[in-house]
């Protein structure tokens, strides 16, 4: 298996723990990560995911990384907190705070793109990770899973989309009130 970056622990099966599998199985199903998988899928799903620990302070995910990244993390236990580069060259936007049963890096598992965000560990995180090749795996293996997992990994990320679209129309509104009031000003 491979092992994500700054991973502080090897990369090992996750079914070798049954309590951490369980738990990982029952948090793909849950409303927060929008996966529509039933019990046995989510099982199947778990078989090819690997589970990494990180120490408060890690950092889990780092924006702008590339080649070796194509993973996504099911967060198990702990906090990671999202930020990313703002206008500036020093700036950082602190985006939110995930913990258990959030899935991040989805994007990165589906394109191998560099990540548009970093994720850092607030406390000790323990977390399932499936990478490119394990999806890979589950594709060949278990179509119809891969099917359900791919399209709730995209559901969720035509919410963000839209959600972005509705701030960006919300921002345009405000740039143009403000633009309106100070060019009436004398």
């Amino acid at each position: 298996m491979d092992t994500p970056p700054e991973s502080t622990t090897r990369l090992r099966a996750l079914n070798e723990l049954p309590a951490l599998a369980d738990r990982a199985a029952d948090l793909l199903r849950t409303p927060q990560t929008l996966l529509p998988l039933n019990p046995q899928e989510s099982a199947q799903v778990v078989a090819h995911m690997g589970l990494v620990s990180y120490a408060a302070g890690a950092v889990v995910l780092r924006e702008g990384e590339g080649s070796r990244s194509a993973h996504m993390l099911l967060l198990l236990q702990g906090e990671v907190q999202v930020d990313m580069h703002g206008g500036g060259p020093d700036e950082e936007l602190s985006l939110s705070v995930l913990g258990p049963g959030s899935i991040i890096g989805e994007m990165s598992l589906l394109d191998g793109a560099p990540r548009s965000a970093t994720c850092t560990a607030m406390s000790p995180v323990t977390a399932a990770a499936l990478t490119r090749k394990g999806l890979e795996v589950l594709i060949e293996q278990q179509p119809r899973t891969a099917a359900k997992l791919l399209m709730g990994v995209a559901q969720r990320l035509a919410d963000r989309l839209r959600l972005l679209a509705q701030h960006t129309q919300m921002y345009a509104k405000l740039a143009a009130d403000a633009n309106s009031r100070f060019g009436e000003a004398p």
